[in-house]
């Protein structure tokens, strides 16, 4: 059992509803495809910042012979996830409380440990990925995955989006997060003493160009920026006053409405395989 002391940063993003609807419309396919090729169906599964669950859900129903249980720091999420689990009829799946810097299980536990857009929330992902090795079984798989600000890219150009892509990551970074995780995650494993030879790093898109997809897209942010934790936390941190925030959230709606609008979110990812001797 870890002993190390935990260490925090603030989530900058929150709970809510904005924040969850974009949370629910992730899954396996569209957030995890790196790692679906390597699950076998007995697989016990770590699911850290489960959030409302859905890729939690999706990732049982691929081990029907296996379990999954999914943490998230935060409890009153877990409420959400349980009932994504229930409405599915899952019955190989169970969710608690965690803090990924001190993970209250024992070595060796899991066949696999995951996390999406997760290291570029905590304040040491180095220590983060050091509990998520040590818990996983020899032979085993640790797989995070996570998008990476700066690398984000839109058109038409904006100065509204540019604003607020600058005012995220001063934000971000002010809470103890890092927003361009994205790019260090193979340097962050390395860190943590994963070997170079046991890493797979690669990159993943998420593309938003059809009408639903921006007007979503758009939206969310739109309202994310006015309406969320990250809005308060942009004010009371003093990176921004609301007059500045609503016109972040206009602008947000008016590259929306662009027929010919385009916005691409690159993640980095990392499969890691435990080894199973020394």
């Amino acid at each position: 059992m870890s002993k190390v002391p935990k260490e925090t940063a603030v989530y900058t993003h929150g709970h809510h509803e904005s924040v969850l609807r974009s949370h629910t419309w992730r899954t396996a396919a569209n957030s995890a495809a790196y790692l679906l090729g390597s699950l076998k169906p007995h697989m016990r599964i770590l699911d850290i910042g489960c959030g409302p669950g859905t890729i939690t859900a999706d990732l049982a129903g691929l081990v029907p012979d296996g379990h999954v249980t999914g943490v998230d720091h935060a409890p009153g999420i877990l409420d959400r996830a349980r009932a994504t689990a229930a409405e599915r009829g899952l019955e190989n799946v169970d969710f608690a409380v965690a803090d990924v810097h001190a993970l209250e299980y024992p070595d060796d536990s899991f066949c696999v440990v995951h996390a999406h857009q997760v290291l570029q929330h905590v304040g040491d992902p180095v220590q983060a990925l050091r509990e998520m090795y040590r818990v996983t079984k020899p032979g085993g798989f640790i797989a995070v995955r996570d998008s990476d600000y700066a690398a984000m890219t839109w058109y038409p150009l904006s100065p509204g989006l540019d604003d607020w892509l600058d005012l995220y990551r001063r934000v971000a970074r002010a809470n103890g997060g890092e927003p361009d995780a994205g790019r260090r995650l193979k340097s962050w494993a390395l860190a943590a003493g994963f070997r170079a030879e046991d890493i797979t790093a690669s990159a993943g898109t998420w593309c938003y160009s059809t009408a639903s997809e921006r007007a979503w897209w758009s939206g969310l942010w739109a309202d994310r920026t006015v309406a969320s934790a990250y809005a308060a936390l942009a004010v009371e941190g003093g990176h921004a006053e609301v007059g500045r925030l609503e016109g972040i959230a206009s602008a947000w709606r008016e590259w929306g409405a662009r027929e010919d609008a385009w916005f691409t979110v690159l993640h980095g990812e990392l499969l890691s395989r435990k080894r199973a001797t020394p």
